[in-house]
């Protein structure tokens, strides 16, 4: 779908439905429409309630095919988050085969180039389907063509504030379509080869460590659940670097848990819902949208992106529970409980992040189900041992609408991650399982500065929004963009 915006006077926007943003407290003032807008008001039809839409046909003295009031509720609860998911509603909402193009209205605002922002983030967000692989010969019928702000007298600030719209839309798209993927079709060579793709189309450098790599490195840890399966493992690494070489010495590193396919391994999980674990992977996902957006939105600081990836898998060679093996760092875990595979990959991940120059680590992961108990699937969970870099961590997610919840990371919990056979075990008690998940990665990020987000609750909906499709979510993306251009 196209988008940007439309600088023409409202009656010239030729669209199929040109929409009007109308709060509660707020009649419009669209002088072709004068008499309707007044009927539809005075008739109690419409208040600009949240969802309501009303529609007049071939507007008096108007180029657009439709007229559209579509309620957004109050004003004051109008901020870029509420207009990315109007946004999304709307267009999820007007899906026909008649709406092929969209306009919608903007208002003057001191905030208008965010609104902008926002409006094409949840359209492109709203707009996408996870339906690849369906025949369905008329699912096509009702997508649209087109979505455009209408913004008359806009400058070169919203013209930016469109295309960064565009790219953070695209980009978090970009995470769910491969967090959507088939583990059939997406194994970690193949998630290896669409982060290439993408470096290679941004002029980013990469390399991709294979098994006998990591081997001569020394990551027991990440081999040791990548041994279960006939897919080879493979650690990919991309790099961000500005122009001029960005100056300072700091680089950011973002890590992501890349399990394709989680099937516990020996410590078998349920079968009951087992095929979502095709999604253990959105971690991984969301620091490949993320570098695509940072490539294109040339942010100053330097950022290194590592992906481990794996299939967890109970082939004869598996790893077993009671196993130790020896972590890049040279510590050794005990692995009490093979589907405790996440921290072990991103072990030796946050590992290798350091050795390359990292001095500032972020994680994302699905990676416990003991935070989805703690705070359902709204809020992420976020650990860190650097009160600074978390402040960084959660103003960007906030100014992208991203809820994140800071959690405890205290040495209480600590406690329960001794073994009499190995440096540390792999888990700790059913206590505090999200904290002491994060513990353990602790213990490989050291003293770098470092912030751990427990995407496990919110990196997929399984049922459909009003705003977005059933599926994988693309969360973090926006907010580490925002944190790399915001540095």
């Amino acid at each position: 779908m196209d988008t940007g915006l439309n600088l023409r006077p409202i009656h010239e926007v030729i669209a199929d439905a040109l929409v009007v943003v109308v709060f509660e407290d707020q009649r419009p003032d669209i002088p072709a429409a004068k008499e309707w807008i007044a009927e539809v008001y005075d008739s109690g039809e419409f208040k600009g309630e949240k969802q309501q839409r009303v529609t007049l046909h071939r507007p008096p003295g108007m180029k657009a095919r439709r007229l559209v009031l579509a309620g957004a509720g109050k004003r004051s609860e109008f901020d870029p988050a509420a207009v990315r998911r109007f946004a999304g509603t709307l267009v999820r909402a007007m899906k026909s085969p008649a709406i092929k193009r969209i306009a919608l209205i903007v208002e003057e605002s001191a905030k208008r180039a965010d609104a902008v922002t926002a409006a094409v983030e949840g359209a492109l967000l709203g707009v996408y389907e996870p339906d690849r692989y369906r025949t369905d010969p008329k699912k096509d019928e009702c997508r649209l063509e087109s979505f455009a702000v209408v913004a008359p007298g806009g400058n070169s600030a919203l013209e930016e504030a469109a295309t960064r719209g565009r790219i953070l839309g695209e980009s978090q798209n970009l995470a769910r379509d491969l967090a959507n993927e088939p583990s059939n079709r997406l194994t970690p060579t193949a998630l290896a080869q669409r982060a290439v793709e993408v470096a290679a189309a941004h002029g980013l450098k990469y390399e991709v460590l294979d098994r006998d790599r990591m081997r001569q490195l020394g990551m027991g840890a990440l081999l040791g659940v990548a041994q279960g399966s006939a897919e080879p493992p493979a650690l990919i690494v991309m790099h961000y670097t500005p122009e001029g070489g960005g100056g300072g010495s700091e680089r950011l590193g973002l890590v992501g848990k890349g399990v394709t396919f989680d099937t516990g391994g020996i410590s078998l999980k349920p079968s009951d819902k087992m095929d979502h674990m095709r999604w253990d992977m959105c971690g991984a996902a969301a620091v490949i949208g993320a570098m695509d957006a940072i490539a294109q939105l040339k942010p100053s600081i330097p950022v290194t992106a590592l992906i481990p990836a794996v299939e967890n898998m109970p082939g004869s060679r598996a790893q077993r529970p009671g196993d130790v093996v020896t972590t890049l760092s040279g510590k050794t875990v005990e692995v009490l409980n093979t589907d405790a595979e996440g921290r072990l990959i991103l072990a030796d991940a946050l590992t290798y992040a350091r050795r390359l120059g990292c001095t500032h680590l972020v994680d994302a992961a699905t990676l416990t189900g003991a935070i989805v108990v703690a705070l359902g699937n709204v809020f992420t969970g976020a650990f860190s041992n650097n009160a600074e870099l978390l402040d960084k961590v959660m103003a960007a997610a906030e100014a992208e609408g991203e809820k994140f919840w800071r959690m405890p990371l205290t040495e209480d919990y600590k406690e329960q991650l001794k073994s009499p056979f190995a440096d540390l075990p792999n888990i700790g008690t059913r206590a505090g399982g999200a904290i002491t998940a994060a513990w353990f990665l602790k213990e490989f990020a050291e003293e770098t500065p470092w912030v751990h987000l427990d995407i496990a609750g919110t990196a997929w909906v399984e049922e459909a929004k009003p705003f977005v499709a059933k599926g994988a979510t693309g969360v973090c993306v926006r907010a580490f963009a925002n944190l790399a251009t915001g540095w």
